[in-house]
């Protein structure tokens, strides 16, 4: 399984990203030991994911997301809000 996730850092601001184990990279993240973005932000708190069975699918969505401005995270994240 392929996830695609948002999380939301400390200061407010949105980080998405990509991963085969959910809950061992958020842990990774809030170690310090993720993404350079997020190692200034901490604590990260898990407000979004998708899961995918291809990786190129879930690489695809990643992308898009990524793509979107705040509002537009913010308004998929309260669609498929998890927290």
């Amino acid at each position: 399984m392929y996830y695609i996730y948002i999380l939301e850092c400390n200061d407010n601001t949105l980080y998405t990203g990509y991963t085969i184990n959910l809950e061992n990279r958020i842990n990774t993240h809030n170690l310090g030991k993720g993404a350079k973005y997020t190692k200034g932000r901490l604590p990260v708190k898990l407000v979004y994911f998708e899961t995918y069975e291809l990786k190129s699918d879930a690489l695809k969505r990643e992308i898009q997301i990524k793509k979107l401005g705040r509002l537009d995270k913010l308004k998929l994240i309260k669609k498929g809000r998890i927290v």
